[in-house]
């Protein structure tokens, strides 16, 4: 049995902001068929970083599916995205990476997340470790919790 292909965790930083090289193994997962169930650069993290980065979405694609490195990416992205300085990239990444739900719209998506995880698992959600942000869902999700 062949082990799923996940991107990177949204935790490892690339040029110090967060989820940057999961977007961008997304990208490449994804156009390898490797995985088909994931959000995908117009909503979620993917967009807000996307947003964040002040670049279009589909340029940057293209450039990830010509086999450029991560090193050769960065520099794409500083040389045509917005310009922040570190401790803006920081910031951002720390509140990315410490949000949770919202309203009681995103509790009960946190919690249908949970539910779906603990199905795949066959376990009652009770047996899954406790999480409290999306990134920890994620982590959950894709065996690394």
């Amino acid at each position: 049995m062949t082990k799923q292909a996940y991107p990177r965790s949204p935790k490892i930083l690339l040029g110090g902001i967060a989820h940057l090289g999961r977007l961008i193994d997304k990208i490449r997962l994804r156009h390898a068929g490797q995985i088909q169930d994931y959000n995908y650069l117009t909503v979620g993290f993917d967009k807000y970083l996307i947003d964040f980065l002040g670049i279009d979405p589909k340029a940057f694609e293209q450039r990830v599916l010509a086999g450029e490195t991560d090193e050769e990416l960065l520099l794409w992205l500083r040389a045509n995205g917005k310009a922040h300085p570190l401790e803006d990239m920081d910031r951002w990444s720390r509140l990315l990476l410490a949000s949770k739900p919202k309203d009681e719209e995103g509790k009960k998506r946190f919690q249908g997340r949970l539910q779906d995880i603990a199905t795949k698992r066959g376990v009652p959600v009770s047996l899954l470790p406790p999480v409290t942000t999306w990134v920890d869902v994620i982590e959950l999700d894709e065996e690394r919790l």
